[in-house]
């Protein structure tokens, strides 16, 4: 049988220190249930510019395999090397340009990803050419119920954008999703949600599933529950100091 919200919750308060702590690492301000409403969270990210999308994709995609220190402290420099992302101006560069750009020492030299700027641009672009909302708009009426769906299209219509990729770039939107990593995976089959594949549509659907359940039991944002879970799980055992006035 599946844990429930509570023994989960339990547990991870164990693990870091009591209630208090971990409300705080959940980033709540009162200690109980509460209900979660994503719409103020789209409502920001529904005003990001399409720029800041791409943005988002290309940080996260070079971050992927690699040092993310590096790429921060080196992100100016794309920003400034590929026009701040400028859908339309990434569009009209040349092949020799991105090329060029992707032999440049002050950002990270890796003309495979230097691509997806590109090829991302052209899915993000697509979608305006049919006459429909902005990219950022799209991505905040998506359902978080049905987050992996989000998941998918980034996969299917972009570039680089699979595995966690795509949702660790969704999250730094402020794009409200779980995020499948080792100790969330471990629990997942500790629990028996999934026993195949990780990435297959039949563990993501029973994931989701997983998530809707406990969103449900507790009102709690996905962002928060796949903390919740690794907070819960694995070799984290790191506590909060709690100071009081």
């Amino acid at each position: 049988m599946q844990e429930n919200f509570s023994a989960l919750y339990q547990r991870a308060a164990d693990r870091k220190g009591g209630v208090s702590a971990l409300e705080l690492l959940l980033g709540q301000k009162i200690v109980g249930k509460k209900l979660f409403t994503d719409s103020a969270a789209n409502q920001s990210v529904a005003k990001l510019s399409d720029d800041r999308v791409l943005s988002a994709f290309t940080k996260q995609i070079f971050k992927s395999g690699f040092v993310w220190r590096v790429v921060e402290n080196k992100w100016p420099d794309f920003e400034a090397s590929f026009f701040n992302f400028d859908i339309e101006k990434i569009l009209m560069m040349p092949e020799e340009m991105l090329e060029r750009k992707a032999a440049d020492p002050k950002i990270i030299r890796n003309y495979n990803k230097v691509k997806t700027i590109k090829a991302n641009a052209q899915m993000i672009y697509d979608h305006q050419s049919e006459g429909k909302c902005s990219f950022a708009q799209f991505i905040a009426d998506w359902p978080s119920s049905d987050i992996i769906g989000l998941w998918a299209y980034l996969k299917d219509h972009g570039q680089r954008l699979g595995g966690n990729t795509g949702p660790y770039a969704l999250r730094l939107l402020g794009k409200d999703t779980f995020i499948l990593s080792s100790d969330v995976e471990a629990y997942l089959r500790a629990q028996k949600v999934i026993d195949g594949g990780l990435q297959s549509k039949k563990s993501l659907t029973a994931i989701q599933a997983y998530f809707n359940q406990l969103q449900q039991e507790s009102g709690y944002s996905l962002t928060q529950l796949s903390r919740l879970i690794a907070f819960a799980s694995g070799d984290n055992y790191i506590q909060v100091e709690l100071h009081h006035d």
